[in-house]
């Protein structure tokens, strides 16, 4: 099966509308002689460049998520759609089938098979709760059932995989019976099991008699943190006394300097010291000479904030990456590139106009009950019926 067309449509709209670290920017680089760089300096320039490298991919990824989301909306939901009227139709064909004395009992036995198996998908995934009734009829169990034992199991299974892969006890009451709701649950647990493993080694650490080097350690740490605080206010300060609107009289510039400190609040509040000295280059606080002068002991807490800032802007793409490589159904190894992910679409949606087309002729083919005999010696009951779904859903949590 289709990972684009048989899972559900992923959100994107987290993806698509968060806001990206501001794309409109000077270029921050201190331009002074390569040869003549500080090893703070050079610090400083790798960081930048990772930094807007980092962003660059975040933004193309996000506008591939966008684009996809239309294309998902406007070309693939309408052909899921046809895809399932037209198995919904083989459906009500078998069963007016078996209902007919031209079959034979052995024949039957395959064709009150398939309807179980195809029934049960279009009401689970296409929501045709109508074939309910048609379902009913040729299983013992009935749907709902069905569905509640599937369910049980999966829960079951996904407990011990979860004891096992994490040490963690999922709560009886728990309701882990898709991937997304355990995920919920496991992020959940894992984030109890870390707060309490941070008391215990805080509770260690209070317990423990400092020696004076590790208090010398606290407190140069303790300094440092002060002064990237600082750091960073100082740049947010000199911005906010350059525009600041309350005291503004002209409305339009008033209206311009509002915009121009959401900007610089955004990026304060975000930590982001390359979007402030954006902000300062672009309105001309300083100028490119005042960065190549920055002394080294200022450099330092830049690149301790940068490198924090780097991190933090590979994590934001790493689970970009990995949210939307689940729409192409590979395995978490492998992170596809933006066109790799518009590829398995085409290729989705071309696949499945064809399967619709070939559908549609088998649903016209099939109602000649001797063609239907001869497909029928062909098709082959599997030993493990409904409750395959099982191990589709543990193959996907697993992705």
């Amino acid at each position: 099966m289709y990972y684009f067309i048989f899972q559900k449509p992923l959100n994107l709209h987290q993806l698509i509308f968060t806001p990206l670290y501001s794309m409109n920017h000077s270029v921050v680089k201190i331009d002074t002689n390569d040869k003549l760089l500080t090893k703070g300096q050079k610090e400083f320039n790798r960081l930048i460049k990772k930094i807007e490298n980092t962003e660059k991919e975040i933004q193309e990824y996000r506008e591939t998520a966008d684009r996809l989301n239309q294309r998902v909306q406007k070309d693939l939901s309408p052909l899921r759609k046809q895809y399932g009227e037209q198995v919904a139709s083989m459906v009500y064909l078998f069963d007016r089938a078996y209902e007919s004395d031209f079959f034979k009992k052995p024949e039957k036995k395959k064709i009150a098979d398939w309807i179980v198996e195809n029934a049960y998908e279009l009401i689970t995934q296409y929501g045709m709760n109508d074939l309910k009734a048609i379902y009913d009829k040729y299983d013992e169990d009935g749907f709902d059932a069905s569905k509640e034992m599937l369910g049980e199991e999966m829960g079951s299974t996904m407990r011990d995989m979860m004891s096992a892969l994490f040490g963690i006890e999922v709560d009886d009451d728990a309701d882990v019976s898709t991937p997304e709701k355990l995920e919920a649950h496991l992020q959940e647990k894992l984030a109890q099991k870390q707060t309490t493993m941070d008391e215990e080694s805080e509770q260690r650490r209070a317990s423990q008699t400092k020696s004076k080097k590790q208090i010398e350690r606290d407190e140069k740490q303790e300094v440092e943190a002060r002064n990237i605080t600082k750091t960073v206010r100082a740049i947010y300060m000199d911005l906010v006394k350059a525009f600041h609107p309350d005291r503004e009289t002209d409305e339009a510039e008033k209206v311009r300097k509002t915009e121009i400190m959401h900007r610089i609040t955004e990026a304060y509040e975000k930590n982001d010291l390359l979007a402030l000295l954006r902000l300062q280059l672009e309105y001309n606080r300083i100028d490119k000479a005042h960065l190549d002068k920055l002394a080294d002991d200022q450099l330092k807490y830049y690149n301790k904030i940068l490198k924090e800032q780097a991190s933090e802007l590979a994590n934001e793409l790493e689970n970009l990456q990995m949210q939307l490589q689940a729409m192409t159904g590979r395995r978490s190894y492998y992170i596809p590139s933006p066109m790799e992910l518009e590829y398995a679409l085409s290729t989705d949606i071309n696949t499945l106009k064809k399967e619709i087309k070939k559908l549609k002729n088998q649903v016209k083919d099939l109602q000649d009950n001797d063609v239907l005999r001869m497909w029928l010696k062909s098709y082959k009951i599997k030993k493990v019926s409904k409750h395959d779904g099982l191990e589709n859903l543990l193959e996907v949590f697993m992705r």
